[in-house]
């Protein structure tokens, strides 16, 4: 069977065993949609009548079913909280979170190849293991405490940026890239780190083949020789791991977007949740698991072209 083939089919299983997990986590939690909209003083009879409304009283895999019909015929359904389309919700806030994750990216991309570089090609121990000391920092701290020093450094001890917020991109470029700029960091530390030590690898391992050695031999630069020879042969794994990282992001902005007031989808989930908002919430969550095996898929497929030998090893299984 083809490897794209079969990772196609792979990833299809994935999201459907994860549509399963996430509508029953959500229903099977305490507190009902019913509850929330007939409000803290209303009668058993009133919240069983909402919930008669809203189809919630049915048994739960035909709940499923109908849920995994209409996402599957492109019929999201309608918010029971909010009293409108899922689709337009969704439609309204994605903006707001393809900027954080394009900004993210790019910072990941930048910090994540700089610390690679440094870390590989530096002839002085202490600039390495400096450089080891912060991808390791990066490494272990995660977003959401990140945003919280950020936060406390540079909008209320040094009043550089905005605490939280947003504004639109293209109305306004200079002014949007100011609320963007700490959780954009924020998001991105961790997996530039990941991605500076696999090309670290990478660009030593690299370094030892013969066409470098060649190259040194007839006497190009240092710089030369890492920039045109070293660093665009060791981009493989990194490239890979930027990919996996860009599909954890969605889901990822959930807590930094709510850190930083930002009306994206990771907020829209949070008040879903809170407010037992069963379709929303599984939608949303469903889009971000689909989206990052998206990523995965793509990813892989771009590894197989890098690395004819998983195609190979694909259509031999």
């Amino acid at each position: 069977m083809p490897y794209l083939v079969r990772r196609l089919i792979g990833a299809i299983a994935l999201l459907f065993v994860a549509s399963i997990v996430i509508f029953a986590l959500l229903h099977l939690a305490p507190g009902s949609p019913a509850t929330v909209l007939a409000g803290q003083d209303a009668s058993p009879a009133q919240v069983a009548a909402i919930a008669h409304a809203l189809h919630l009283d049915q048994a739960l895999p035909l709940q499923y079913w109908h849920w995994l019909t209409g996402v599957l015929g492109g019929h999201l359904g309608e918010s029971y909280v909010l009293k409108r389309p899922i689709g337009t919700l969704i439609a309204q806030r994605l903006g707001s979170t393809l900027q954080l994750m394009i900004a993210a990216t790019i910072v990941m991309s930048v910090l994540g190849v700089a610390l690679g570089v440094a870390s590989a090609s530096s002839r002085h121990r202490l600039v390495r293991e400096a450089v080891d000391a912060v991808s390791t920092v990066f490494l272990s701290a995660p977003p959401f405490v990140s945003a919280v020093i950020f936060v406390f450094v540079f909008a209320i001890t040094w009043k550089l940026l905005p605490a939280g917020g947003q504004a639109n991109f293209l109305s306004d470029p200079s002014f949007s890239i100011q609320y963007l700029a700490m959780p954009a960091v924020a998001v991105a530390l961790p997996g530039s780190a990941v991605i500076a030590r696999l090309l670290a690898t990478e660009m030593r391992r690299t370094s030892e083949q013969e066409f470098v050695r060649t190259a040194v031999a007839k006497g190009a630069r240092r710089s030369r020789v890492v920039l045109r020879h070293v660093l665009p042969n060791s981009l493989g794994p990194a490239a890979v791991e930027l990919g996996i990282r860009v599909g954890e992001m969605f889901a990822g902005a959930v807590v930094v977007e709510s850190l930083f007031a930002r009306s994206g989808i990771g907020s829209l989930l949070v008040t879903a949740v809170q407010d037992r908002d069963y379709l929303l919430a599984d939608d949303l969550l469903l889009l971000s698991v689909a989206f990052a095996i998206g990523m995965q898929l793509l990813t892989e497929l771009g590894m197989s072209r890098l690395d004819r030998r998983l195609t190979l090893e694909g259509s031999l299984s």
